[in-house]
């Protein structure tokens, strides 16, 4: 009996175990189902999003595109407007402006210069194209525009030495030539100078732009063979060299030490000839420095005043009024602007009796001195000549 309970009992277990695993198996299989839906949905939604990233980041960047291609057009339509032609106030007014610049930008004074007075209303008219011109004159203009914009620099060359020896001394010459590049330089400069005088322009240098001068290189003087071909080449390419390299820098090229290494001794030579009287070898000297003067003084053309009156005078003492008065309105035009200066009135009274001398129009210069007069009153006038004696006089 017992026997019987026991295989019953066991019977039962069994049927049991096999009872639930036949009902566990369809309920992981139903766990799997469901859990596969849910993943899919999952990726669906990461792609989803993955999508939208991509299409915002598209869009912003055909946006910027967009907005690029916008800047270059609107960039290149302003690059191609038309040009608007000046018309004759707005260049006269350019010209002013341009002047004012160069005054503004001078590192130094003449010694005996006085302080500049306020500004007139002096402006060059200057011609601007128009339909009645005719077409060599527009292609004058055009030209002259031309010639404006470009950028005038000096160029330095030692083209050759020489040696000159005197009873107490023995040195070399080396002669300099100057001209100006931007566009052909018919007046070349030439000049001479000695070891001794490039010695002094650096030594001059060194004490006024120490910070600009502390690297540049002068050549060294040597014990001998001072005079040999090949110390004298070495010493024309050093010379040579050493001039760009002033000129490269702004400071030192616009520096009255600078200037006047290269004209000072010219000028000198010219104002000696004209306090003696030799008015034909003072007015030769005077028109060959004058261009030079012209090339360095861009940045300030009222320093050729002088040479110009001093050419002026050398003219009208040779008889020779047509000329002077041409000079006299070149020195003019760049004192228009200042009535201060020390050569204005004295100028200004030349050029009167200039014009009466050649029947020009000479009611101008009168209002102009009446004008100047009635402002400052001045107790002694001295003339043009009077002035140009006592310029270099050591």
């Amino acid at each position: 009996m017992s026997f019987l309970l026991c295989w019953s009992f066991k019977k039962r277990e069994k049927f049991v175990k096999s009872a639930s695993l036949s009902k566990a198996k369809p309920i992981a299989a139903v766990i799997l189902s469901k859990k596969k839906p849910r993943t899919q949905t999952r990726s669906r939604d990461l792609n989803s999003v993955t999508t939208k990233t991509i299409a915002r980041i598209l869009r912003e960047k055909r946006k910027h595109r967009t907005a690029m291609e916008g800047e270059q057009f609107s960039s290149r339509e302003s690059q191609q407007e038309p040009r608007v032609v000046p018309e004759p106030l707005a260049v006269a007014a350019a010209c002013s402006d341009e002047d004012d610049i160069y005054e503004n930008t001078t590192v130094f004074q003449e010694d005996q210069e006085q302080t500049e007075g306020p500004t007139h209303s002096g402006e060059k008219s200057s011609r601007s194209p128009n339909s009645s011109m005719t077409t060599k004159e527009l292609q004058e203009y055009w030209r002259n525009e031309k010639r404006n914009c470009r950028e005038v620099k000096v160029l330095f060359e030692i083209s050759s030495a020489r040696i000159v020896d005197k009873p107490l001394s023995k040195y070399v010459m080396y002669q300099i030539i100057i001209v100006q590049t931007g566009s052909f330089d018919s007046n070349r400069s030439v000049i001479e100078r000695r070891y001794s005088d490039f010695e002094r322009l650096h030594t001059n240098l060194l004490k006024e732009f120490y910070d600009e001068m502390e690297d540049v290189l002068f050549p060294k003087k040597s014990l001998t063979g001072n005079f040999t071909d090949d110390i004298i080449l070495e010493r024309k390419l050093a010379f040579q060299d050493y001039l760009r390299l002033l000129y490269s820098m702004e400071y030192i090229r616009t520096s009255r030490i600078f200037i006047d290494f290269l004209v000072r001794a010219e000028l000198e030579e010219g104002y000696s000839c004209l306090r003696g009287g030799q008015y034909a070898k003072a007015l030769q000297v005077f028109l060959d420095v004058v261009v030079l003067q012209e090339k360095l003084t861009k940045h300030r053309p009222i320093l050729v005043v002088p040479t110009l009156c001093a050419i002026l005078v050398c003219h009208k003492d040779l008889e020779d009024a047509r000329s002077a008065y041409e000079f006299g309105e070149k020195a003019l035009m760049r004192l228009e602007k200042h009535p201060s200066h020390r050569y204005y009135m004295p100028l200004l009274e030349t050029m009167l009796s200039l014009a009466y001398e050649l029947g020009k129009d000479f009611v101008s210069f009168q209002d102009k001195i009446d004008e100047r007069k009635a402002r400052k009153r001045q107790n002694k006038m001295v003339t043009l000549k009077e002035l140009a004696v006592l310029e270099y006089i050591h």
